[in-house]
């Protein structure tokens, strides 16, 4: 597995919800922050729609804390919502939630462009393989407990 390749992780959960109750939820960027480890805070820059900019507040008990501009490159009211990390055109990773249904899934690409994890890859080549397993193993961890979040919100568990 090569940075290069893009490699990525997709989770999703099954939903008993209306649509527009998910697309409420899953374009709200503050809502992960109750149910990721890692994503701490995140606000808009633009007024929320297509090609708006947000910036995310995440943190690592390896990286420490850190600020990325994101901009979103899907917004598909009810159906999906997504968005890249610093360059659209060559981001660092790309994110997108998708709404189906009675499916809720939430993907996530590496991307070449900058980012903490090819700092990574460039100080450790021969590592490579293993530092992008982990980062997409703490991703997928993270991804699925916002979808269970998620999930609990709109089904009114939580």
């Amino acid at each position: 597995m090569k940075l290069a390749d893009h490699p990525s992780t997709t989770v999703e959960v099954p939903v008993r919800a209306d649509r527009a109750d998910l697309w409420t939820l899953i374009t709200d960027i503050t809502l992960p922050t109750r149910f990721s480890r890692e994503l701490i805070g995140a606000h808009w820059l633009d007024e929320p729609g297509p090609g708006a900019r947000f910036i995310g507040i995440s943190e690592h008990p390896r990286i420490g804390q850190w600020e990325i501009l994101n901009h979103v490159v899907i917004w598909e009211p009810l159906q999906a919502f997504g968005w890249a990390t610093v360059d659209p055109d060559r981001p660092g990773a790309s994110w997108t939630f998708e709404v189906e249904p009675t499916v809720l899934r939430y993907h996530a690409r590496l991307g070449s462009g900058p980012s903490k994890l090819a700092q990574a890859i460039s100080r450790y080549p021969e590592q490579e393989e293993l530092i992008i397993e982990r980062r997409l193993g703490e991703w997928r961890d993270n991804m699925q407990a916002v979808v269970n979040g998620i999930k609990d919100l709109v089904e009114g568990v939580a």
